[in-house]
């Protein structure tokens, strides 16, 4: 039987059998679970394995889900583990999945016609068919059309409660940004890092005795305390170096950082620009060291692809029903398609967002900066493109793709990129934390063991 990719249900919740899985929660393509009731085209008789608050996980439930994951793990020529032992931890899974949907019932979290609608459109179009066509291989492979659109509501469904419970609460800090940043830069080789530092030299006499040094110790730590305030450093170079030429305001050169002193290397590795590091003392004295440019030659400049598209949105309310909405950005696509009507007119008119003004220009986009219903939109797109209405938590949107491009991220940005980055990775210990501590307070009677 032909086999194509949709969402499954239980795709969302295998934390436990395969963590990756989870990773985000979105809205992921998997293989077509197997009919209710079969397993190998063998008829079982079906029984009520658990009851979580109530509500019954049948064999039958835990089956179809065993044979999906084995499905997934051929597909990928991965080992295949003991069906009996993957059937305990598919049920621990499925416990998991009802007391989250549960908590989303019980405080009033609700999937829209319209939300799922979009999900089974998005389907169809990864897999290059119409909604007819999915519906009818839908059948074939044994779901009904309501079975399949529940499981399309169920996962939409926890996606929206993980982003009210779990997403909107977890950030990551400047400091944890910076002290990814120092980790990364201490790990470099010293022959793919180049620095340029300025010093303050405070010299110290081979026959210095230990009052002098003392004197001039604390001179140098008077120099550094006015530089850490943010004093002009050519400035302090001029009133405290001992060194021979000040004149470049005490900078070394941009230079591979192993043909520095490893003492200053060690001092400055993991500081970054226009940071002071703590005193150093050499043979030669102590020196104060203000870290003025840093470069790696191991690490490419990061890029990605960014998107330029504009947007006319539309917000449902009592006076425009979300089906009202649809239609209406329906006839704008035409419009524009058929040459009739310019999109930056129509946004300008009719967009309820900020970027209306611009004509609904959203600028240049990097990966990540758009909700992922909306991004995943515009990825589909080709320059001049323009989409079909869909739904996001913002309303009804319609999009049209102006440009594409590969771009160098600024400084900046690389660090916008490293917060998404580790914020991900907090997801995930988050929504573990979260859905155990959900399923441990959930009442939970297990009866026979699935087969």
């Amino acid at each position: 039987m032909h086999r194509f990719k949709l969402l499954a249900l239980a795709a969302l919740a295998m934390a436990v059998i395969l963590p990756t899985q989870a990773q985000g929660l979105r809205l992921v393509a998997s293989p077509l679970i197997a009919a209710p009731g079969s397993v190998s085209g063998v008829k079982q008789a079906d029984f009520i394995v658990a009851v979580v608050n109530s509500e019954p996980i049948t064999n039958n439930e835990v089956r179809r889900e065993v044979q999906r994951v084995l499905a997934q793990l051929e597909q990928q020529r991965r080992p295949q583990p003991d069906p009996r032992l993957l059937a305990g931890e598919v049920l621990e899974s499925l416990i998991s999945i009802k007391a989250q949907l549960q908590l989303a019932r019980e405080t009033g979290l609700k999937v829209e016609e319209a939300a799922i609608d979009q999900a089974e459109q998005n389907i169809a179009q990864q897999n290059q068919l119409d909604v007819a066509e999915l519906r009818r291989r839908v059948l074939r492979d044994g779901l009904t059309v309501s079975q399949f659109r529940a499981q399309l509501s169920d996962q939409i469904t926890l996606q929206r409660l993980r982003e009210r419970d779990v997403e909107s609460r977890v950030r990551a800090t400047d400091q944890e940004v910076d002290q990814y940043l120092a980790d990364q830069q201490g790990n470099q080789s010293l022959d793919a890092m180049q620095l340029n530092l300025a010093q303050i030299l405070v010299a110290v006499p081979e026959a210095a005795t230990p009052e002098q040094v003392e004197a001039l110790r604390k001179r140098a730590e008077r120099a550094l305390t006015r530089a850490r305030a943010g004093e002009d450093f050519a400035t302090l170079v001029r009133e405290f170096s001992d060194a021979t030429d000040p004149a470049n305001g005490g900078q070394l050169g941009l230079r591979e950082a192993s043909r520095y002193p490893a003492l200053f290397v060690e001092a400055t590795q993991a500081l970054g620009v226009g940071d002071v590091a703590a005193l150093v003392r050499s043979p030669a004295g102590f020196h104060v060291l203000k870290v003025v440019e840093k470069l790696s030659t191991a690490s490419p400049t990061m890029a990605v692809t960014q998107s330029h598209a504009r947007h006319i949105l539309l917000v449902p309310s009592a006076r425009l029903s979300e089906s009202d909405a649809r239609q209406k950005l329906a006839d704008f696509k035409k419009q524009v398609v058929s040459g009739k009507a310019d999109f930056a007119k129509l946004a300008r008119d009719n967009s309820q967002d900020g970027s209306a003004a611009q004509g609904g220009d959203l600028g240049w986009a990097s990966p990540g900066m758009f909700v992922p219903e909306f991004e995943g939109a515009m990825n589909r797109l080709a320059p001049g493109e323009v989409s079909d209405p869909l739904v996001s938590r913002f309303g009804v949107h319609l999009i049209q793709l102006l440009e594409r491009r590969k771009a160098s991220l600024s400084p900046a940005e690389q660090r916008e990129a490293v917060r998404n980055m580790l914020r991900e990775k907090k997801l995930d210990e988050a929504f573990r934390t979260w859905a155990q501590d959900l399923r441990g307070r959930a009442y939970v009677e297990l009866r026979e063991p699935p087969l």
